[in-house]
């Protein structure tokens, strides 16, 4: 019988997701409904189903938005080819990409620009690794594991750098790096790692959290990476762990024999979610703890287009 629930902090909303879901709420109440969004604002099925229900229309492709009409691009970040179709098309765009996504970017661009061969670190399809392959394609190669890292060709009559996707797994991502810098000792990386703050805070905070935990629950949605991850994680350390959108999620027969459950979240899960699990735990009699809490000073402005337009409108 489980006895107690421990909540890890930091968890769930990062600054990222909240800029990009404030962003699809103040233009729906500064244009009104219908406004459309490009692929999932967040990867998160509760928070778009909740803007969708508010007037947002998600799009998979932008011909599938009506010429002149405003679209938002999503916190993932979009290829310049896609920006450009939104100026064929006389869209009003908002964009609403992550500020460490789009640092990301501008480092693809200078290096390409400065004559690099680039490795890309990430998951191919992301949409965030899609965005970034788009800055140079002719410049950059994807590497997704140390397999790919022991194999792939690089130049050797150009400067090599590496970049990576905003929400890999830390310790991974170092690994793929040491191979990386084994095999091609003169390859340059960013000053900081690409992970975001809140991708590696969460998978600290979870790494704290398995000292004291029989299984794991991370709350989040499928397609979600630094979800994923933080699953990940904890497997690696040998304790169990399950990725649930929600509440219904739970299987009881994962409680066997655990006396503590570990609770996170992704950065796109809502805080409502996990209230909802500390309901259902309370609920069977277990006390529910939280790890001492991880303040998150992280803000970012909302979109410059926003910004102006809620200013011509006042």
């Amino acid at each position: 019988m489980v006895q107690r629930l421990l909540l890890a902090s930091p968890r769930g909303y990062c600054a990222g997701v909240e800029r990009a879901v404030e962003t699809v709420e103040r233009a729906l109440a500064l244009y009104g409904a219908p406004v459309y969004v490009r692929k999932q604002i967040v990867h998160n099925s509760h928070v778009v189903e909740n803007l969708r229900a508010r007037g947002a229309v998600f799009v998979d492709a932008l011909a599938d938005v009506p010429e002149g009409a405003t679209v938002v691009f999503s916190a993932h970040g979009i290829a310049p080819a896609v920006r450009r179709e939104a100026e064929s098309l006389s869209l009003t765009t908002i964009d609403a990409t992550c500020p460490l996504v789009t640092k990301v970017h501008a480092q693809a661009r200078r290096y390409a620009e400065a004559g690099y061969a680039l490795v890309l670190i990430g998951h191919e399809g992301h949409e965030e690794v899609e965005g970034t392959l788009g800055e140079a394609p002719e410049a950059i190669v994807l590497v997704q594991s140390t397999d790919d890292a022991e194999r792939v060709p690089l130049p050797d009559d150009k400067p090599l750098a590496y970049l990576t996707q905003t929400t890999l797994s830390v310790d991974e991502t170092n690994e793929i790096v040491a191979v990386l810098r084994r095999r091609f000792p003169r390859i340059e990386g960013p000053a900081r790692e690409d992970i975001c703050y809140a991708t590696s805070n969460r998978q600290w905070a979870v790494k704290e959290l398995l000292r004291a935990v029989d299984l794991l629950l991370v709350v989040g949605s499928e397609n979600s990476s630094n979800s994923v991850r933080l699953v990940e994680v904890a497997r690696a350390d040998g304790t169990p762990a399950h990725l649930v959108d929600d509440v219904r999620g739970i299987e009881e027969s994962w409680l066997a024999g655990c006396e503590t459950v570990g609770l996170t979240s992704g950065a796109s899960a809502p805080e409502r979610l996990v209230t909802e699990v500390c309901h259902w735990f309370r609920a069977r009699g277990a006390e529910v703890c939280e790890q001492e809490p991880v303040h998150e000073d992280v803000s970012f402005k909302l979109p410059v287009e926003l910004r102006r337009a809620e200013r011509a409108a006042a």
